[in-house]
């Protein structure tokens, strides 16, 4: 294989002290890859069902585009809690699966459920109640305004069969069995496209919905997807199971642990979060042309995000199991793998993108302007490629390790100022409008790609206790 060729592990740990025998480079290959497939085929298969919900979507015009567009950043928002007790899931169970404790694993994953259970309530219940003002504030148009409130009002009050499956996946992926969480998603995904095709037009006898149609799909697949992930949950010869040791109590060392590590990531969330927001209604400020063909640009760009995170979740679970085995060498050769395997990844995308980019573009429309866009953002995705999935496979490294201090640091920095001050400079005082929008984007990638890179290298990550 050209992987196993292009690896040189023995390279990747030069200079340190080996901490015991170091298998060849195909065997790590192939365990790196053994955990890193299912991962990326189940986050290729969410970033391709958002991708297909566009498309149909764009079947109602325009307008609909950016309304579910303009619900990206709300949603994400209140999932940020739950993305950052995910991290925090993860990273420990990975670390009690090098240590082989299966009941310190298990009392994470039992009392972050009911963490998520709470906050669920009160956020979901919020989202809701205050889905008009929220909508307002995204940036939505008089076009646009009613069915973002709406798609964003229904996916809120099914949030809780969502919170409860990214837990338990998280507990399992931490655990190494990310075939259970690509089993889940990609029946929820089918479930999702199905009634997306029957309740956004109407077909075979059922209501025509619309935008809302798309949101009770989207609602009915994650309601598939948490019966599965609970199911999954319940074998008892499992490391991660919950038969027989649901105990309704927190204790203060699984806590402590949780909210060390879940608090940084929080904030690195809410940093991403509100970046990404401000960076949103910069763009939609621009007219509903230009953030139809943005948001079409995010969902093309989801795709590739999809193989980093995938190799982003494979990182920290190898990382955390090798550091709890106390094999810090193995953890920086195992982050070095998973980086080269998204170099490759990155040039093949980058090729596709390159060759076929009119082509994409045109499976969500065909007027001019949005073409004429699409253009541009795909010259630019090119590049941006590379950038964006090495700063997720290091930055997943990171948290592996523990590290979601610095992690937060640079989405405060990068994600959280440059983006949207740079976002903002190039498109309004400098006048080059959706074009200068993306450099801003593009700025942001390469700041955090640069930062993560250094952190990775100085090897610090590796001597963390959690």
């Amino acid at each position: 294989m050209i992987l196993s060729k292009l690896l040189r592990t023995r390279a990747m740990v030069r200079g340190h002290e080996l901490e015991g025998p170091i298998p060849t480079d195909g065997a790590l290959l192939k365990e790196t890859l053994r955990i890193a497939w299912p991962s990326m085929l189940e986050s290729f298969l969410v970033a391709l069902v958002g991708f297909i919900d566009t498309i149909m979507v764009s079947s109602l015009g325009t307008a609909a585009i950016a309304a579910v567009g303009l619900t990206t950043q709300p949603k994400f928002i209140c999932l940020a809690v739950f993305l950052s007790l995910n991290v925090a899931v993860s990273a420990l169970v990975a670390r009690r699966r090098g240590e082989d404790d299966s009941a310190k694993a298990n009392r994470v994953l039992v009392q972050s459920i009911l963490i998520t259970l709470g906050l669920t309530l009160v956020i979901s219940t919020a989202a809701v109640v205050f889905a008009d003002p929220i909508m307002r504030l995204a940036g939505t148009a008089p076009d646009t305004h009613e069915e973002a409130t709406a798609y964003f009002r229904i996916i809120s009050g099914g949030m809780v069969f969502n919170t409860l499956t990214m837990v338990i996946n998280a507990a399992q992926r931490g655990a190494g069995n990310t075939r259970i969480a690509m089993k889940t998603n990609i029946v929820a995904n089918a479930v999702n496209i199905c009634f997306n095709y029957l309740l956004i037009g109407g077909n075979l006898g059922f209501p025509r919905l619309g935008v809302r149609g798309a949101a009770i799909a989207t609602v009915l697949g994650t309601v598939v997807a948490c019966g599965m992930s609970l199911r999954s949950a319940l074998h008892r010869d499992h490391f991660i199971s919950l038969r027989g040791r649901i105990r309704i109590s927190f204790d203060r060392e699984t806590l402590r642990a949780i909210m060390n590590i879940g608090s940084s990531t929080l904030a690195e969330q809410m940093f991403l979060r509100i970046g990404f927001l401000t960076y949103s209604i910069i763009v939609a400020n621009l007219g509903t042309t230009a953030f139809a063909a943005h948001q079409v640009g995010m969902n093309i760009m989801s795709i590739s995000f999809s193989f980093g995170d995938g190799l982003s979740v494979a990182s920290v679970a190898l990382v955390g199991r090798s550091l709890g085995e106390k094999r810090r060498d193995l953890a920086r050769i195992y982050g070095g793998i998973c980086q080269k395997v998204g170099v490759f990844f990155s040039a093949v995308l980058s090729i596709i993108y390159l060759v076929f980019s009119r082509q994409i573009f045109l499976l969500f429309s065909d007027e001019t302007d949005i073409l004429s866009y699409g253009d541009m953002i795909m010259r630019l995705m090119v590049v941006v490629v590379f950038l964006q999935i090495s700063q997720v496979v290091f930055t997943g490294c990171l948290r592996g390790a523990g590290d979601a201090k610095y992690t937060a640091l640079v989405s405060l920095i990068s994600v959280a100022f440059v983006r949207p001050f740079s976002g903002w400079l190039l498109c309004y005082p400098l006048g080059l409008g959706l074009f200068g929008a993306w450099l801003g984007l593009a700025t942001d990638q390469l700041v955090r790609f640069l930062m993560t890179y250094i952190r990775f290298r100085k090897g610090k990550w590796v001597n963390l206790k959690i």
